[in-house]
Parts: structure tokens; C-alpha cells; sequence
């Protein structure tokens, strides 16, 4: 008995245990094609009506749930769950770029008109580049030796004392205030182009007039001293804080009836 246990035991290694047996099934294999990547066929569906339809495998495999072959349950199939869900990302994706291109055209479109409203960009227009800039050259850079500069002494000295000076100051600087805060305030690039020509306009008019004061200082200092008793008795001559009925009782009383 001992000898046979060893004679077993030195043999069996060599003896081929097969605890496991490779089944070959029709039908699974048929599914596993089907789902994975052939066509839903329903002539391979297993086991077959047989004659007449009188297979009872037939009737007990199908019976249950006989719409099962007719309807293609493939994950990637023409109406698939996966193939739906990949047609959704793809339509998301889509959708998703539209919107994008969308965003950055109204991004573009933005910038392109907050340009064009904004005063810290005013000064790259190319009509104040080109015109209003050379224009208000003078406005800009004013500086108040210049505006005096050609004038005699006397002359200087009548504008000054007169206030015709410090009118003409009063008014470039109010007109060089209002171009500065509409050169810097967000507009439309026609109201500020229309701005810039009503400050022009009145610039000029500003310009004209103290030109013509100027010019006529010398012929009011040449009359004041071929009568020199005009300057100091002030006939005519408004003083401050005075009315009409007292400036006309001024000039009764010092005229020559």
C-alpha cells in the first residue's frame, strides 16, 4: 500500500487535470459579435422557430420577450446610447465654438466702440491729429509772456490796468478747461468732433476780439493824450457798482452848457 501511495504521487504531475471545460455556444458568441461590432442580424438568433415554428426551445428561449431580436440594443448602433451621447457631445462641442466665436465678436466689437467713446483715447483721432490739434495749438501751450509779446510799454500797461488782459486770460482759460474735460469725457466721437468746433468757433471769436483791443489801444492812448483832461475827470466812463441815472447825473455835471 505504501509503495502504490509513492507510485501516485511520483505520477501524478504527470497526469492532466482538466477542472475546466471550453464551451463553444452559438448563441453567446452571436451576441457577443452583435453588441460589439457586427451587424444586429436576426436570422442568428438561436435556437430557431424550427418547422412550423413547433421548437419548444424556440418558444421557452423567446417567449418571455419576443421583440428582443427586432430591436437593435447595440451601445454604438444607428440609435445606440453611446452613438446618442457622442452626437450630443459633438452638437455641445459645436455649440460651444458658435458661442465662443460669438463672445469674441462681441468682445471685438466692444472694444472697437469703447474706443471710439473714450476720452483716453481722443487724441489719436485722425481729424484732431490732422486739424483741431494745429488749431488749439496756441490754446494748449498758451503761456501769458506770449500774448503780450509786440506790444509797447504804454500799450501793455493800458491792457492790464484796463482788464482787457485779464478778461482775455479769463476767457482762453475757461475755453482751454472745456477743451481739456471734453478731450477726456467719454463721447461720441461726433459730439466730441462737434464739441471741438463749437470751442473753436468761440476760440476764434476770443482771438478776434483781443486782437482788435490791441490794435486799437494805441489810438485810445493817442486820444487820451491829445486831451488830457478826458483821462482824469472819467467822464462817460462806468465805475463799479454805479447805475445809468448816476452816470448820466455825472456827465450833466461836468458838461459845458
Amino acid at each position: 500500500m505504501k509503495k502504490l501511495l509513492i507510485v501516485l504521487l511520483i505520477i501524478l504531475p504527470f497526469i492532466r487535470c482538466v477542472a475546466q471545460r471550453l464551451i463553444s455556444d452559438e448563441a453567446v458568441t452571436n451576441q457577443q459579435q452583435r453588441m460589439v461590432f457586427k451587424q444586429w442580424d436576426r436570422d442568428k438568433f438561436t435556437p430557431k422557430p424550427g418547422f412550423l415554428g413547433l421548437n419548444p426551445n424556440y418558444w421557452l428561449t423567446w417567449a418571455l420577450h419576443p421583440n428582443y431580436p427586432k430591436t437593435d440594443l447595440r451601445p454604438l448602433g444607428p440609435l445606440g446610447p453611446q452613438t446618442q451621447r457622442l452626437g450630443l457631445v459633438l452638437a455641445m462641442a459645436s455649440s460651444t465654438s458658435r458661442q465662443r466665436l460669438h463672445s469674441d465678436t462681441l468682445k471685438t466689437q466692444a472694444l472697437i466702440k469703447a474706443s471710439a467713446y473714450s476720452g483716453l483715447l481722443s487724441d489719436l483721432d485722425p481729424l484732431w491729429q490732422l486739424y483741431y490739434r494745429q488749431e488749439f495749438a496756441s490754446l494748449l501751450n498758451g503761456n501769458q509772456q506770449e500774448d503780450l509779446t509786440g506790444i509797447h510799454g504804454r500799450e501793455k500797461q493800458y491792457l492790464i490796468s484796463s482788464g482787457i488782459y485779464e478778461w482775455y486770460r479769463s476767457e482762453t482759460g475757461n475755453l482751454s478747461q472745456r477743451l481739456e474735460i471734453t478731450r477726456k469725457t467719454t463721447l461720441e466721437r461726433g459730439e466730441r468732433l462737434l464739441a471741438y468746433q463749437r470751442l473753436l468757433m468761440e476760440y476764434r471769436a476770443v482771438e478776434s476780439a483781443w486782437s482788435e483791443k490791441k490794435r486799437l489801444a494805441w489810438k485810445y492812448l493817442s486820444i487820451s493824450d491829445a486831451r488830457p483832461g478826458a483821462g482824469q475827470s472819467g467822464v462817460g466812463m462806468r465805475t463799479k457798482g454805479e447805475g445809468d441815472i448816476e452816470i448820466a447825473d455825472r456827465i450833466l455835471k461836468h458838461s459845458k452848457l
